[in-house]
């Protein structure tokens, strides 16, 4: 290679001009996916004074994020009245508070408010009884995308399910983008929140419901299942599928028919499924 040639390419055979209009890439701070951004900033309540007054007037409310490590009165009260309302408190680096903020003045909280009020199982079950139909439950395991959330809570709705279930941490709830990703449902369906799903499933075997989880591995066959009856229907998060006591919870483990190379299903494709498994059985 010639000495003009080199000088005109630069090192390594890189031409310096093209370098100079199209200068490489430069490494950017990591930021958390947009999905999750969108999520978490949608529906926000901002600030002391705005948090406290939306939990004296009842707004209801998703989850608030404290600024971790803060010892200032006046957030220790935010939290203790939030616990008390059963809202979930989280604590947050600040310069997670910091990315989530709109207005950059959050005062170390920041609260998500929720599209609706939470039922409870009990006004789940009593819609059932009003109707008088075997009761449908949909069970979320830690489903974190508010869009499959969302998309499981339309499904429902549209199936004449009578509730959905989710856990109060590590689940995505009733925000915004839930809501607009239900297209209304959320309006409609009555979704509760509670403590500890493993407990949950017990309390509902006692009230006479058969519980049937969704795995790859299920030695039941969706189409072998009996849905007719009170029937939970339990769908585990998307990456991981249901935690091991769900698992031991379930009474039944039904598998879905996988014919293609793919052996696994969107979390809320598999909610469909099986509710839409259950209608026919049920219209039969």
């Amino acid at each position: 290679m010639s000495k003009e040639y080199e000088e005109k390419r630069g090192p390594r055979g890189v031409d310096s001009r093209t370098e100079k209009r199209f200068p490489r890439e430069r490494k950017t701070e990591e930021r958390p996916p947009m999905r999750e951004r969108d999520a978490e900033a949608d529906g926000l309540i901002e600030g002391r004074n705005a948090v406290t007054e939306a939990l004296r007037a009842g707004t209801p409310i998703d989850k608030i994020f404290i600024a971790r490590g803060e010892t200032d009165k006046t957030l220790g009260h935010i939290a203790s009245t939030a616990r008390a309302a059963g809202v979930v408190v989280v604590e947050a680096d600040r310069r997670k508070l910091d990315y989530m903020s709109a207005t950059k003045a959050h005062q170390g909280v920041i609260a998500l408010a929720a599209v609706r009020e939470y039922a409870s199982v009990e006004d789940i079950l009593s819609v059932a009884r009003e109707r008088g139909e075997a009761p449908l439950l949909v069970v979320c395991d830690e489903i974190s995308d508010p869009h499959n959330l969302g998309a499981i809570i339309r499904t429902a709705e549209c199936a004449g399910a009578h509730g959905v279930i989710i856990p109060k941490r590590r689940s995505a709830g009733l925000t915004s983008i839930v809501g607009k990703t239900s297209a209304g449902a959320v309006s409609y369906l009555p979704v509760a929140r509670v403590p500890n799903i493993p407990a949950l499933l017990k309390e509902l075997q006692q009230q006479g419901v058969w519980i049937f989880g969704t795995a790859a591995e299920g030695t039941t066959s969706l189409y072998e299942a009996d849905l007719k009856g009170p029937a939970a229907i339990v769908i585990g998060s998307e990456g991981d599928g249901m935690g091991r006591l769900v698992r031991e919870g379930c009474d039944f483990l039904v598998s879905i028919p996988m014919k293609g190379r793919i052996s696994s299903l969107n979390a809320s494709a598999a909610a469909a499924i099986l509710l839409y498994e259950a209608v026919r059985q049920r219209l039969g």
